[in-house]
């Protein structure tokens, strides 16, 4: 698992655009600056939608008076989902950011098995801060629910 003082991993990513999705470098999105970064097990789904997302975008502004350039949310989901979910959420400049493939999430090593419930691997819910790509903190879910990773969790840590 991914670790403070680790680098975050070189995966693809995509994010949807005017145009459609588009590929982009994990680094490049998330490794220069102060970055908040949040995971979600999934997109549309109860707790990610009613109060994990919501509580980054609310507090956008705290993140952005704190010195954070760029709050991004990650899911193993496609791109049109994650763009879709971020139209309904209207999450103004929250990345949304989309792990199709989960490969994001295992190179964290933060994968999580959820194929009993129907939806296959899927990310561990975590929030991390990062200070030109290097993990200065990083709050994963130990139990459904939120606390370490939740917006007000990651404020206190800034």
């Amino acid at each position: 698992m991914a670790e403070i003082g680790d680098k975050i991993p070189e995966v693809t990513l995509r994010r949807m655009t005017a145009s459609g999705p588009e590929s982009v470098s994990s680094t490049e999105v998330l490794g220069s600056g102060k970055v908040v970064l949040f995971a979600v097990p999934g997109a549309f789904t109860p707790t990610c939608s009613d109060y994990h997302l919501p509580g980054f975008v609310i507090r956008s502004e705290e993140f952005k008076a704190k010195g954070v350039a760029t709050v991004a949310c990650v899911a193993v989901n496609d791109a049109f989902v994650m763009g879709a979910w971020g139209t309904a959420q209207n999450v103004g400049d929250v990345l949304m950011l989309a792990d199709g493939s989960g490969e994001f999430a295992k190179a964290m090593g933060l994968e999580f098995d959820l194929s009993a419930g129907g939806l296959g691997i899927r990310s561990k819910r975590y929030a991390a801060i990062l200070e030109d790509g290097v993990i200065t903190y990083l709050g994963v879910e130990a139990a459904p629910g939120l606390s370490v990773s939740s917006a007000e969790s990651v404020l206190a840590e800034l």
